[in-house]
């Protein structure tokens, strides 16, 4: 398929009464691969890296905590439990929830808990907000397994792949929930630009500046919860996209809330886009699912970026 004639399909799609949708110089196979396969994973690869970078972008500005991220602090696992558990026992097992509903629902729990355990004297502890994130985590991939080697055998590979991240089987219907919520978050995190600037002062100086902080961070921590789960239910669990982006568009952009929020969505998507593009080509014909790739990608990039920052900074030192 060529670009032009991929671009005359969803043209064709999108304006009814093109000439070369009936002309026959486009079969229906080729309609089928652009618009119900190729164009739906494309698209929500975007939204997905948009959002979890995001979220990603939210937390570490809420908790101020440079290693906060969905994955890490245990939402992601949060909410790979309540979809997991529609998937193995179905939806009587979560009181009647569809799988978005189960997996908003893990991962606004995750969030609650998270919360309560790195609270120490009515403030969130960096430090205990790490390891609660990864002790829970833990404890919800336990959970995960179980159900997955206690349920039937067609259903492990589907469980595990899904755990893992793909977007190979979404499809038009199913993007609307991630992209309008995507939408609902970044315009609320764009009115609060400026209060998120002030936290970075510090609760009390953020306090004194006029920020409600707990009704920031309680507010903001549901979103990223809000996002988390619906994004999770569709693509399943993808890391590292939350904690690598929100660093790289830091340094490309500065710290300032409002030019940062819209800079993550935009490269947390075209890091996923490419990320998808690479997990259906780089070891074709089989796909290699997307958690996989963000992890091996990620994390030595992760690494070397925080290297080659320290050697600047012991450059300027000098």
């Amino acid at each position: 398929m060529s670009l032009t004639d991929s671009l005359r399909i969803i043209v064709g799609h999108v304006i009814s009464g093109m000439p070369w949708m009936t002309d026959g110089s486009i079969s229906t196979l080729q309609d089928q691969a652009v618009w119900q396969f190729r164009l739906p994973r494309s698209l929500m690869a975007a939204i997905a890296g948009g959002g979890l970078a995001l979220a990603g972008t939210l937390m570490q500005a809420v908790v101020r905590n440079p290693l906060a991220e969905p994955y890490i602090l245990g939402v992601s696992a949060g909410a790979g439990v309540g979809a997991v558990l529609v998937i193995v026992l179905g939806s009587a097992a979560v009181g009647g929830l569809g799988l978005q509903a189960s997996a908003f629902a893990g991962a606004l729990f995750a969030t609650v808990a998270v919360y309560l355990f790195a609270r120490q004297r009515g403030s969130i502890s960096p430090t205990r907000l790490i390891l609660s994130g990864v002790a829970l985590g833990s404890l919800f991939s336990a959970v995960t397994s179980y159900l997955t080697i206690t349920t039937d055998a067609q259903n492990v590979f589907s469980v595990l792949f899904f755990l893992l991240g793909s977007v190979s089987a979404v499809t038009m219907g199913q993007l609307a929930s991630p992209a309008v919520v995507l939408g609902l978050v970044l315009v609320l995190a764009l009115t609060q630009g400026r209060s998120l600037n002030a936290l970075l002062t510090g609760d009390e100086a953020a306090t004194s500046l006029g920020v409600d902080v707990q009704r920031l961070r309680g507010g903001l921590l549901i979103a990223t919860a809000l996002l988390t789960g619906t994004i999770v239910s569709v693509a399943g669990g993808i890391g590292f996209v939350g904690l690598v982006i929100p660093h790289v568009c830091r340094i490309l952009v500065g710290s300032d809330h409002r030019r940062m929020l819209p800079a993550a969505v935009i490269a947390g998507a075209l890091f996923l886009s490419l990320a998808d593009l690479l997990s259906r080509t780089v070891a074709a014909p089989t796909e290699i699912p997307l958690g996989i790739l963000t992890a091996m990608v990620g994390a030595p990039f992760f690494l070397w970026l925080m290297r080659r920052k320290r050697a600047l900074q012991a450059g300027m030192n000098r």
